[in-house]
């Protein structure tokens, strides 16, 4: 008998805040189908708030009630049953992202958790990565956000480590990240790295999935070092306007590409991976898995 039930994620991020639906096909006998219906993506960009005056303004505080409120109508129209809202970097890092947590909570009547890096890591490592690896190859996975990027050694489908450093898209378009902390994360990089013969990279987050839809690959096919340099640098000979009225970018992602891009660059260059691939996945769908096989704490709607 066939018995299909929905979970919801929310993933409040730096740039922005998203709404995953999935359908959970559970047959007697058969593996569980975890099915994406629904993803609705809300470009706040509380990390512009945060990273440069420490809090959230009250437009933005204002957006995410109004956010979280159609969500949890949405939530509603769907028929979703459980569902987890996860905040990353941006709210964890806000001197009043506690406050805020509170008048969702009163006012759009959702729960919010503020997680910390090596959470959001594990959570990831709950996507069906499996699924996109080679168990007799070593990865290095990318997983690029607005304040932070997560980076998991896994060899031989085992993870080694895993690591949260404080470089994402909207620091670095605010300056906000020193040559301190490219430092500590090439060095990183390196140690961990080093002792694999041949290592290849892993990439996630709203960016790369956008480079590899231009680039027209198919589906578990790889993007190339050499690709992403060339698609970098073209990306850097527009400017914002040209990347929206000419390359078909929408606004909120015609900035942080570039140094998304210069993240994977740089990861890819320190690590000696030649090929990056890109199974679009990320936080949303480990929060479905994660609420699924009760490894985290999640909320009836």
């Amino acid at each position: 008998m066939l018995n299909i039930r929905k979970f919801a994620a929310i993933d409040i991020g730096s740039n922005a805040v998203r709404l995953l639906v999935s359908n959970i096909i559970e047959e007697h006998g058969q593996d569980v189908i975890f099915k994406k219906n629904a993803l609705v993506r809300v470009p706040i960009r509380l990390g512009a708030d945060v990273f440069t005056t420490g809090t959230i303004s009250n437009y933005n505080k204002k957006r995410m009630i109004d956010t979280m409120t159609a969500f949890k109508l949405l939530m509603s129209a769907h028929g979703v049953e459980q569902y987890k809202a996860c905040a990353t970097s941006a709210m964890r890092e806000a001197a009043n992202g506690s406050e805020l947590v509170l008048e969702v909570k009163e006012k759009a009547g959702l729960s919010i958790d503020i997680i910390d890096g090596d959470v959001e890591a594990t959570i990831i490592a709950e996507t069906d990565l499996h699924t996109f690896i080679d168990p007799n190859k070593s990865y290095l996975y990318v997983d690029v956000g607005g304040g932070s990027t997560e980076f998991t050694v896994i060899h031989n489908a085992n993870k080694i480590v895993s690591r949260s450093f404080k470089i994402g898209t909207v620091r670095l378009l605010n300056n906000m990240v020193s040559d301190d902390i490219w430092n500590s994360l090439h060095q990183w990089i390196q140690e961990h790295t080093e002792q694999y013969d041949k290592i290849e990279l892993i990439g996630s987050g709203g960016n790369i999935n956008k480079i590899f839809k231009i680039s027209g690959k198919d589906l578990g096919k790889p993007l190339t070092y050499f690709y992403l340099i060339s698609y970098y640098q073209q990306l850097q000979e527009y400017t914002y306007e040209e990347r929206i009225t000419k390359l078909n970018l929408n606004q909120d992602r015609a900035d942080v590409i570039i140094p998304a891009t210069r993240i994977y660059l740089s990861a890819m260059k320190w690590s000696g991976a030649k090929h990056i691939f890109v199974p679009k996945i990320g936080l949303s769908d480990g929060i479905i898995k994660s609420i699924f096989f009760n490894k985290v704490d999640s909320n009836k709607l």
